[in-house]
């Protein structure tokens, strides 16, 4: 009877090694979080490997309105117009890691670290060496953010189709915060390319006081953790049951032996 205990004592601390190792970015209790960015002040900017379409019209873009208008006026004609006019002006381009991307006619030119809004300006104003009244449009196709909304094998990678979108619409779009979620501990890791790192954010979205910082602006490649309510005791059963069927099993047979 001892030596079982013993091996029900030794399967239950060797169950307990593994509890709740799906736990990621753990902070000590004394850990420093930076500082929440005033949204405000926030401005998503062009970063290596974004994948930019790329639309170029001469005349300051009167031919857009000029389809425009077409539209209302010929119907199904025009809109093959559109398309083909679409088809001919926006193409996508790389911005490669060194933070330039090649475009025609000005060749490698460097976009990182622009808005989109400076790096159109910017590009009118190159393109005013070779045309009459540029007219620019950007957009980038692949920013993403990662979410992991508090449980285990939810994780998703979301697409930024709007640059403003705030970290309540990024959980939204992967699901909310889960049932095993903290929504008083949400950690946000974004990356600071001047020093190489990652700051870190504690958001805490579980009282209406969080309400601002729910309307914080997601930057591309932010990771939005919900951290998981840790699940000890279910998890220790569920590591030892195997272990302590199979010792039960073992003392059964033993038992049936000695009575015979």
């Amino acid at each position: 009877m001892r030596s079982i205990l013993l091996l029900i004592t030794v399967s239950f601390v060797l169950g307990s090694c593994t509890v709740n190792k799906d736990l990621l970015f753990k902070t000590p209790t004394d850990y420093s979080y930076d500082e929440i960015p005033d949204s405000a002040k926030v401005e998503v900017v062009i970063a290596p490997n974004n994948l930019i379409t790329f639309n170029f019209f001469t005349g300051n873009g009167h031919v857009l309105v000029e389809q425009s208008i077409g539209n209302g006026i010929l119907g199904g004609a025009s809109q093959n117009n559109q398309n083909l006019m679409n088809q001919r002006n926006q193409i996508s381009y790389l911005v490669n890691e060194d933070g330039t991307t090649k475009l025609p006619v000005l060749g490698r030119v460097k976009l990182e670290g622009l808005s989109i809004r400076e790096a159109e300006t910017m590009l009118e104003e190159m393109y005013s060496a070779y045309y009459n009244e540029p007219f620019v449009m950007l957009q980038v196709q692949n920013n993403r953010v990662i979410v992991s909304p508090g449980a285990g094998g939810t994780a998703q990678v979301i697409t930024l189709v709007n640059a403003n979108t705030t970290l309540m619409e990024a959980l939204a779009m992967a699901g909310g915060v889960d049932n095993r979620g903290n929504a008083g501990k949400i950690k946000v890791l974004r990356e600071n390319r001047e020093t190489g790192t990652r700051e870190v954010y504690l958001i805490d979205l579980s009282t209406i006081d969080g309400i601002e910082q729910a309307d914080m602006i997601v930057q591309a490649n932010d990771i939005i953790y919900v951290e998981p309510l840790p699940l000890i005791a279910r998890e220790i059963v569920q590591e030892i049951a195997p272990i302590v069927t199979l010792i039960t099993t073992a003392a059964l047979l033993i038992t049936i032996l000695n009575v015979q």
